[in-house]
């Protein structure tokens, strides 16, 4: 189905086709599409990791190299970008087409503070000052705190959630016709999300700008959505309202997506083997303490504060929570990677408190619980190829290089990805494919104990379903605990036999995920569970269909 409106579009993509570099899964990243942009209206574009996304928005902007767009037009205004010379098209990328990028630690400058990479888009377009005003104005708008004070602020110091506001800021600082937003959401927590979608949805009414949502999260869809596009492989095969996408959606390809959405669904009983906990902690505590200037007054945060868990064999405990609220510090205490001022950690088999051990004694202990980290860029070596990460830790305990080629093919075909991609580097992939590999890594020393810290929010609905498929499918196998940090409860639903809500360092409550989440006792998990995006849509499987 193809929607079509009265009003002029915005932008129109005809016929584009986008080459990718040789050595790419495909030939095109971009195959013939043919898209409409409408003005006031947010278009949601949809689609598996590598479906041509990202690639069409960069397009937008003038972001592809010229070289690899073989056919097509993109026209904005009367003009067509593809064609237009570089300075023209820097003329209007920022004033007229603004964007925000997929991962605002990468987009942001680490050494520049925030307010001054705001000032920098005024400057470049040669709005005259001063800015002072204006910046504190936008960064107001995005419902920061302190934004006299939180634009003196570098990038490092931000949350993922305030840092993707100060992206928007930057986005909206010259109101452009245009808005393209690459994942917004992808890594915030509900709350944060919630509010970041409501900030989209506001701006855009304001200005009446276009918004081309790129996500592979049908929740955002049905929140904020007016028109969805489904791409695959290069190609939009549906179109139409978010109402008749998701209400009756037309292709086998967005069935398929649709049916992999996670459920806010009571999760089935499932029997596990009984016996001594496998991993357990108590009085977990970390704090962190620094200044605000040279001679100004000491600033301590209590990352986490008396925190304690007990994990069973072939268990999952699901760590939930805003961002900040200690999440990923207490996953790091307890795999060894930050220290802790206090606390006791136990695995089964040992008898020292793993807190307490050096390097040489922790050293054999450390494959028997393995972390899947959450950022996938800066958790990979670039200049190591896929085969080296994998397989780092078989070599490293004494395995052949010839086993080792054998089992990281398994891994990566476990993974969902080709075992022909070992010989690539991590550059190469999308930010989904490089969690696989993560992923992988992490499950190649069969551990009795994962760590996964946020490991499927960088991942589209489908292969998000197979790797949770893949993760319960090793925990029948070997028994293996699992720690699992997720800021989506719809996925803490469906894979943890236990949840703990952490809030500001604190677990608030902790229990059966059919109580925590379907009864909840503490009014921080009522919020969390109100702020799931599109939780009307998606709140049980549909009538007929399996869960996943």
């Amino acid at each position: 189905m193809n929607a079509r409106f009265v009003a002029e579009p915005l932008v129109a993509i005809e016929n584009l086709t986008v080459r990718l570099p040789e050595g790419g899964d495909r030939l095109k990243a971009v195959d013939g599409i043919d898209l409409d942009i409408a003005p006031g209206r947010i278009l949601c574009v949809v689609g598996e990791s590598g479906s041509g996304k990202s690639m069409t928005a960069h397009a937008i902007m003038g972001l592809v190299p010229k070289p690899l767009i073989s056919t097509g037009a993109i026209r904005f205004d009367g003009e067509n970008l593809i064609g237009l010379a570089a300075e023209k098209h820097r003329a209007i990328r920022g004033r007229r087409i603004g964007m925000i990028f997929q991962e605002p630690m990468a987009a942001l400058n680490p050494v520049m503070r925030v307010g001054r990479q705001i000032e920098e888009v005024f400057r470049f377009h040669d709005v005259p000052g001063p800015y002072d005003e204006r910046v504190v104005k936008l960064l107001g708008d995005m419902g920061l705190p302190e934004p006299e004070l939180l634009r003196h602020a570098f990038p490092f110091s931000l949350s993922g959630g305030q840092r993707q506001r100060v992206m928007i800021a930057m986005a909206l600082a010259l109101d452009p016709e245009l808005l393209i937003a690459d994942e917004p959401t992808t890594a915030l927590d509900v709350t944060t999300q919630k509010q970041i979608l409501a900030l989209l949805k506001r701006a855009q009414a304001e200005r009446g700008m276009g918004i081309v949502l790129i996500t592979h999260d049908f929740g955002v869809v049905a929140e904020i959505g007016d028109e969805v596009a489904v791409m695959q492989h290069g190609k939009i095969v549906e179109r139409g309202t978010v109402a008749e996408v998701l209400g009756n959606p037309g292709h086998d390809y967005t069935r398929t997506l649709l049916a992999a959405v996670p459920k806010l669904a009571k999760r089935p009983a499932v029997d596990r083997p009984g016996g001594k906990p496998l991993l357990s902690a108590k009085g977990v505590t970390k704090t962190y303490s620094s200044r605000t200037g040279l001679f100004g007054p000491r600033r301590t945060v209590e990352a986490v504060r008396d925190a304690g868990f007990s994990l069973a064999r072939g268990q999952t405990l699901g760590i939930v929570g805003e961002s900040g609220s200690g999440k990923s510090t207490l996953a790091r205490i307890i795999v060894r990677l930050l220290t802790a001022d206090a606390g006791d950690v136990r695995l089964a088999g040992v008898e020292r408190n793993l807190l307490d051990l050096g390097s040489r004694d922790l050293a054999p202990l450390r494959r028997r619980v393995q972390m899947v980290f959450q950022d996938p860029f800066a958790s990979l070596n670039p200049r190591r190829t896929v085969f080296e990460i994998v397989a780092q830790g078989l070599l490293a305990h004494g395995m052949s290089r010839a086993d080792a080629r054998r089992r990281v093919a398994e891994l990566l075909d476990l993974v969902a990805l080709d075992p022909a991609s070992a010989r690539r580097y991590p550059n190469a992939f999308s930010g989904g494919q490089r969690q696989r590999i993560g992923i992988a890594r992490a499950l190649a020393l069969e551990p009795d104990v994962i760590v996964a810290d946020e490991p499927v929010s960088a991942l589209d609905v489908s292969i998000q379903a197979r790797v949770l498929d893949l993760l319960a499918d090793l925990q029948r196998r070997l028994s293996l605990g699992m720690l699992f940090i997720t800021h989506d409860l719809r996925v803490a639903a469906q894979v943890c036999d236990h949840v703990a809500v952490m809030q500001r360092g604190r677990i608030v409550e902790m229990g059966p995920s059919a109580d925590v989440l379907f009864k909840p006792s503490q009014d921080y998990t009522k919020l969390l569970i109100d702020s799931i995006p599109g939780r009307g849509a998606f709140a049980a499987p549909a009538s007929g269909a399996s869960a996943n």
